[in-house]
């Protein structure tokens, strides 16, 4: 069953979710566990005013996510995939794969792995054997049968090669293959170009009772190769080729690219609509032509698209010299004329203004020609002869033609390749016994050994060669009757070449030839000064070793361990053995070229059978099975109702952490109480009275914080809340409270209710409170609060009916106003001196001022009693040790500021006061009820 883009293994199971209503009914009658709560005063309450009733059923969003899960398990055992795509019709005892994997197709490799990869897997649901095999591998390859995990491992290990299929070969190991499996499915994934022998090939492979024909082909043949190339006088030029199926206009760029692979050129191809070839031309200097190694097409990553330039496609400096003035009325007697025609296609042609030997040479040499062609000279002037040889030995290439100057000279062994008899020999004629001779086979050791001899061509006259042991090795062409036409030899790291007939039509018919333009094009490609490529050193042919080769993506890589030398010669076939590349060294190279100057791009045709064709295209396998994460979705859904539940049933709720405390008592009636005095000040809220501001409100009374009072002084405010920040931190470190951040207060608007201790240093001068703010602190003192006022001038004044010290009658000023209670210091019994630590005295930053609090009412029986009589906690307290000062701390939890005296442990006692100063707020008298614990065990029963 399938729709798209969405189909189903098994969708019979969708029916499952008709199941839905049900299990949504059942769930809206389980509802999960209430939430247990432990005693919090104030988070139950917050808890409890904001319910109205208590849920009999599941909260709907709990049902929606059980449902979704449901949904999400049915929908994964229905099997369901995205994109699906067909499987490849399957039949017959197994399935044979082909798949070009030749040059053409390294600009989509992978997309033809994974079509051919959706073929092995329908193989393998269908239990067939995997017969694999690829055309641009030796026929002697492994092509199974295979099961379908080792087709796999051979099909990833396959890679496009840089070399022409060979379909006719391999289809043929194929069908034998297949000989023993009759009735097999045979998928062929081609490059979608043709080769020669397809016809051949696709009857050979369809023809052992196939039952099926899978037909892949790329939809699009948009390539661009490079076939031909040529550096011509005033541009190099080559050509580019596409397939005929690209019809529509195209614009292409093509770079040049030197040694190193710096891009050096660009020129641009446009293919007209319905054209397959188009000419590009870099019209650069010669200079800059020569330095050439590859052409390149942008864009386009294959081994087609890439032409290699040896010393071949450069153009040399060619330097001329002759004794003879030029005759413009006779040019066919010219004794350049036909050297000139000869080279000039090829080469780059430069000449002396001058006949004078002295002078031409020189003029030539300053050219920096690659070749100098030297037309029947005779003896040279001593300083150009010198210069001459230096030139030649340094790597440059002599080629001189014999005359009647030269038979007159005389021999030079320095610039003749053979010692010379004196005279010449004449061929024919009436008082001659001989016939002109013609020009025999070019012997196999020289560099004519690839020309046809030019039957048609005879010698008249010549200049001899004396016998010596190396005149054969020396002899690049012969006459019939086996005296040299052409020889040659090394001077130094150049070449020498003597012709022994004249460059024009008298002596022979040779310079009227065709073999005459095709000798010197070989002599000129021998003129390389960055050193020579043959064998044997001496111009002869030989194999080149492999040196760089184009991968099939057009790279240039080190060669593989497949290649081997290449042989001179015939223009060798390009194949596994002899990829295209550079053979030779780093002294010279050879390019072996992919493309044949005459090749074109033909698309392959979908051969004519009577099997079922099933026609297929390369494509990625988009189909996603959603089973895998459907399941993953249900767990994690799963986990999360998991959370749900344990969270509805207070699993998660905040328990504070217990400190360290004197006893496990204290700690747990220090809570209590403090729940207990926070439920004090808060005034009772009901359901139907919340007001918008209760949840600040309801987080501020949800931790214990303490307070101080914000003067608008910057500096006595930061060491207000550092100190009490420090206070903060001890009490954390000594007992079970853990109280918040300080808070500042402004009394003039703020709720004070919140805070059970309010820290008010006092700043004689910040501006004196309004009337209403005194009237809100006076009723934070009567409902429970209290305030503890810090003077801070203990060592200014003391706190008596004399003071006289700003801060004093400032405070003062502020008390006036107010309902006091009578005050008096703390007594040594009182609670404050033992509700956490015995303290005799109360110091601060300073030592010395008593700490009051409101005076006991009824102290008379102290031996009943141990402490005073005093149940409740008192509002006020005043002190001028500066509390804050000594408690304050910085970043680091270092303190700001010095004790006076300077004593480490009147820090200590003054934080020791600030904790039994926060016990006693919090727990009041607790500990006087001590003195009953007898009474309470015998009235208990124990």
């Amino acid at each position: 069953m399938g729709w798209l883009p969405l189909s189903f293994g098994f969708p019979a199971i969708l029916v499952g979710l008709l199941a839905l209503p049900v299990i949504w009914w059942l769930l809206r009658l389980t509802p999960p566990k209430p939430q247990t709560e432990t005693f919090p005063p104030l988070r139950i309450l917050a808890h409890v005013v904001r319910k109205e009733e208590t849920p009999h059923q599941s909260p709907w969003w709990l049902t929606l996510l059980r449902l979704l899960m449901a949904a999400l398990i049915i929908f994964a055992l229905a099997e369901p995939v995205f994109n699906a795509r067909e499987a490849t019709p399957a039949s017959g005892s197994a399935t044979a794969i082909v798949i070009d994997n030749g040059w053409a197709s390294a600009n989509d490799w992978e997309v033809r792995v994974a079509t051919a990869e959706r073929l092995i897997a329908d193989a393998n649901d269908a239990g067939q054997p995997v017969v694999l095999a690829f055309t641009a591998e030796r026929a002697n390859e492994e092509i199974g049968p295979f099961d379908a995990a080792t087709a796999r491992e051979r099909l990833n290990a396959a890679e496009p090669r840089p070399v022409p299929t060979d379909r006719q070969a391999i289809y043929a190991r194929v069908a034998q293959a297949l000989e023993s499996m009759p009735g097999a499915s045979v998928a062929v994934l081609s490059d979608g170009l043709a080769a020669e022998g397809d016809e051949t090939a696709f009857t050979t492979l369809l023809g052992n009772g196939a039952s099926r024909l899978v037909w892949v082909t790329p939809g699009d043949l948009a390539m661009v190769g490079i076939a031909d190339s040529e550096n011509l006088a005033e541009a190099f030029t080559f050509t580019a080729i596409r397939p005929d199926t690209d019809a529509l206009p195209r614009q292409a760029v093509a770079a040049a690219f030197d040694d190193r692979g710096r891009r050096i050129a660009e020129a641009n191809l446009t293919f007209s609509a319905g054209e397959t070839e188009a000419e590009g031309r870099f019209a650069v200097p010669f200079e800059l032509r020569n330095d050439f190694v590859s052409i390149a097409v942008d864009g386009e990553n294959q081994a087609a698209s890439v032409r290699l330039l040896d010393e071949n496609s450069r153009r040399r400096r060619v330097g001329l010299i002759s004794q003879s003035e030029a005759d413009a009325a006779q040019p066919l007697l010219s004794p350049l004329y036909y050297i000139r025609r000869a080279l000039e296609p090829f080469s780059d042609l430069v000449e002396a203004s001058s006949t004078d030997l002295a002078e031409a040479i020189p003029q030539i040499l300053e050219q920096r020609p690659a070749m100098i062609v030297m037309a029947d000279v005779g003896t040279l002037p001593d300083t150009a002869r010198e210069r001459l040889v230096e030139w030649m030995n340094q790597g440059g290439t002599l080629v001189r033609f014999a005359g009647s100057r030269m038979a007159a000279a005389g021999d030079d062994e320095e610039l003749l390749p053979v010692r010379l008899r004196t005279g010449e020999r004449a061929l024919g004629g009436a008082l001659s016994w001989t016939e002109p001779q013609p020009v025999t086979e070019f012997p196999a050791s020289g560099p004519f050994a690839d020309l046809a001899p030019p039957s048609e061509v005879t010698v008249s006259r010549q200049v001899l060669a004396e016998p010596t042991s190396d005149i054969v090795e020396r002899t690049w062409a012969n006459l019939a009757d086996g005296t040299p036409l052409v020889t040659g030899a090394r001077r130094g790291d150049g070449t020498l070449v003597l012709f022994h007939v004249t460059p024009e039509a008298t002596w022979s018919s040779l310079p009227i030839s065709g073999s005459f333009v095709e000798m010197l094009r070989r002599i000129v490609q021998l003129s390389r000064n960055q050193g020579r490529i043959d064998a044997a050193g001496d111009g002869s042919a030989g194999a080149l070793a492999p040196y760089r080769m184009i991968a099939a993506d057009g790279q240039l890589v080190p060669p593989g361990p497949e290649a081997r030398p290449l042989a001179q010669g015939a223009t060798p076939a390009v194949e596994i053995e002899n990829p295209p590349g550079f053979y030779g060294t780093e002294e010279g190279v050879v390019a072996h070229n992919l493309l044949q100057p005459d090749a074109t791009f033909t698309p392959i045709a979908q051969p004519q059978t009577t099997l079922p064709v099933t026609r297929a295209a390369y494509a990625f396998d988009e189909a996603v099975d959603l089973k895998g994460p459907l399941i993953a979705a249900a767990i994690a859904l799963m986990v999360l109702d998991t959370l749900a539940v344990l969270w509805m049933g207070g699993a998660f709720a905040r328990r504070p952490a217990r400190k360290a405390a004197p006893s496990a008592a204290a700690g747990a009636l220090v809570v209590a109480l403090a729940g207990g005095l926070a439920l004090l000040h808060a005034s009772p809220v009901w359901a139907q009275d919340i007001q918008p501001g209760d949840e600040e409100a309801i987080a501020a009374i949800s931790q214990t914080r303490i307070a101080y009072v914000v003067t608008g002084n910057g500096s006595i405010d930061s060491v207000s809340r550092a100190g009490l920040q420090g206070l903060s931190r001890y009490l954390i470190d000594k007992t079970a409270l853990e109280p918040g951040d300080p808070a500042g207060v402004d009394i003039e608007t703020d709720e004070l209710a919140f805070y059970p201790l309010i820290y008010w240093p006092i700043d004689e001068a910040a501006t004196m409170p309004s009337e209403a703010a005194l009237a809100r602190v006076d009723a934070y003192m009567r409902e429970g609060g209290t305030v503890l006022f810090d003077t801070r001038d203990q060592y200014s004044t003391g706190f008596d009916a004399g003071s006289t010290s700003p801060s004093t009658r400032r405070l003062r000023d502020i008390l006036a106003s107010m309902n006091v209670p009578p005050l008096e210091p703390v007594p040594q019994d009182h609670v404050l001196t033992k509700t956490f630590f015995i303290m005799p005295d109360f110091p601060g930053r300073f030592s010395g001022s008593p700490l009051w609090v409101e005076a006991s009412m009824d102290a008379a029986n102290p031996d009943n009693r141990p402490v005073r009589t005093g149940d409740g906690v008192t509002p006020i307290m005043i002190t001028a040790n500066d509390f804050a000062g000594a408690w304050a701390i910085d970043a680091s939890g270092a303190p700001m500021l010095p004790t006076v005296p300077s004593d480490p442990m009147q820090r200590i006692y003054a934080y020791r006061a600030g904790v039994n100063i926060m016990m006693y707020m919090l727990t009041g008298n607790y500990k006087s009820d001590q003195v009953h614990v007898p009474i309470l065990l015998e009235r208990l029963g124990q």
